[in-house]
């Protein structure tokens, strides 16, 4: 079953900009989630994974927060990209590859995985590397 192209931008206005659904759904009036943390995956945390599923850990890695409004998102339709660039720390050791970006609403631990999915090119990572996901990187609803 689809959901309707209206709805679609809805929810991913609701979930990245925090902008609420008229009669279907508000942002949480006490304590809202202000950030998103945006994270890199060795592999595909899949639908019953978490924040920390396969998420890489090269030396110095850590999540990087986006605010949930339209200057850390673009809501286009369908499709959500990230507003600027999201540049994680550079690395001073260790290494991997990351094929699997994730959005989830915790800055460390296995908080709930909101989206994930594939990055083309793959990054590779490691001692002085500072991996990016550019604003063409999209989640898009089906």
């Amino acid at each position: 079953m689809s959901k309707s192209n209206a709805f679609e931008t809805a929810l991913l206005n609701l979930i990245f900009n925090a902008t609420a659904m008229t009669g279907v759904a508000e942002n949480h009036s006490s304590s809202p989630v202000t950030n998103l943390f945006v994270s890199l995956h060795t592999g595909d945390p899949g639908e019953g994974g978490n924040q920390s599923t396969s998420e890489i850990g090269y030396t110095d890695y850590a999540r990087v927060s986006v605010v949930r409004t339209s200057s850390g998102w673009t809501v286009s339709g369908n499709s959500v990209s990230p507003a600027a660039a999201i540049n994680f720390p550079a690395g001073s050791g260790g290494s991997g590859t990351a094929t699997h970006m994730g959005i989830g609403t915790l800055t460390s631990g296995s908080g709930v995985l909101l989206y994930s999915g594939a990055i083309s090119p793959t990054i590779v990572t490691g001692d002085g590397i500072t991996p990016s996901l550019t604003t063409a990187t999209a989640i898009t609803e089906d």
